[in-house]
């Protein structure tokens, strides 16, 4: 619940004075100095770090590739010693923790341009040569997988050391991409596998995700980009599946109203976005296929549509006391698999 100084004299109208009003409200801002907002530094900060981010991986030149693998390793490494040493700076004395933790999110993310100056330095790849590094972000292909591992250990390192939620973003980024070049690893260019792959691959990711929430006591969001990545490469993968079975089709939306009702029970919006386009995909698939002809199903949808309008707005007015309701029911070993973050 996010709420403003006029909210804070509203609420207290008689309980504190103005002056009392006052000083609470510039405590409460002093608490909330290192956590992520949306306002003007914290907007630098964050497009400061994916720029940095970008320019040394999705937007690295083939010109880079003069550069022998033993250079391009010692570039990397000599960026992150920088940016861990900045980034230290700014988070232990100066007490920044935002800038501070995106400067060790930056490091990181230079794992994979060290990891592949090893590789090239020394031929060794877990596969055949996968070719240059700005091919890591175009093609699908088991010879990055080692680059992907490595950040994951450095993601994970970092996380340890610092608890900076953002730290996530590249561990899972880089599971994302294990997802889609662990199936030709294994398989070689069998597609047929690559969707199954991923698809429990992004299942591992979201398990995992889910047991780091459950122990997560802070109120920071550690879960959401695991939570985001899992869901690409789940989803992903059971959404490029073509299969003519009606059946098989009515269970992929069936999966994706469960995405939906999982969206509401763990308080993540990633969950709804990727349920409702599946649902979405499912409807236009039954009116260009199943129903081409009929008249009476854009009326039949239609309602639909209406009544889960009309049921949202119940929810939004009753939200707080059926989510107390539904908690308070629940069984204890139930209630334990909720995160810690949404029962408070």
């Amino acid at each position: 619940m996010r709420i403003t100084r006029d909210d804070l004299a509203a609420a207290s109208d008689g309980l504190i004075s103005g002056q009392q009003a006052d000083a609470l409200w510039v405590a409460l801002q002093g608490r909330n100095t290192n956590r992520a907002r949306f306002d003007a530094p914290n907007v630098a900060y964050y497009f400061g770090a994916l720029i940095v981010i970008g320019a040394m991986g999705w937007f690295m030149t083939k010109a880079w590739e003069q550069f022998g693998g033993f250079e391009l390793f010692l570039i990397a490494v000599a960026y992150a010693a920088a940016f861990v040493l900045a980034g230290r700076t700014l988070w232990d004395r100066h007490g920044l923790r935002v800038p501070g933790g995106l400067l060790f999110t930056v490091a990181v993310a230079m794992t994979p341009l060290a990891v592949y100056g090893l590789e090239r330095a020394t031929g060794i790849w877990p596969q055949s040569d996968p070719g240059i590094y700005r091919d890591f972000h175009e093609w699908v292909r088991g010879g990055w997988f080692l680059m992907e591992v490595g950040t994951v250990v450095a993601g994970m390192i970092a996380l340890r050391l610092r608890r900076f939620p953002f730290l996530t973003a590249p561990i899972a980024f880089a599971l994302w991409y294990m997802s889609m070049d662990l199936a030709p690893l294994l398989y070689g260019n069998a597609g047929y596998y690559r969707e199954w792959v991923s698809v429990w691959f992004g299942m591992g990711i979201l398990l995992s995700t889910y047991l780091v929430d459950l122990r997560n006591r802070s109120l920071e969001d550690f879960a959401f980009w695991g939570y985001l990545f899992g869901l690409l490469a789940f989803w992903g993968g059971l959404s490029a599946m073509d299969s003519d079975s009606e059946v098989a089709k009515l269970i992929y939306c069936l999966i994706n109203v469960g995405l939906v009702a999982v969206s509401l029970l763990i308080h993540q919006r990633s969950f709804l976005v990727f349920g409702a386009l599946g649902i979405f995909g499912y409807l236009g698939h039954l009116a260009y296929r199943v129903f081409e002809d009929s008249l009476i199903f854009p009326f039949a949808l239609s309602a639909l549509g209406i009544l889960v309008i009309y049921l949202g707005v119940l929810y939004q007015k009753h939200r707080q006391a059926l989510d107390l309701s539904v908690q308070a029911h629940l069984p204890h070993f139930l209630r334990d698999l909720i995160p810690p973050r949404v029962r408070r």
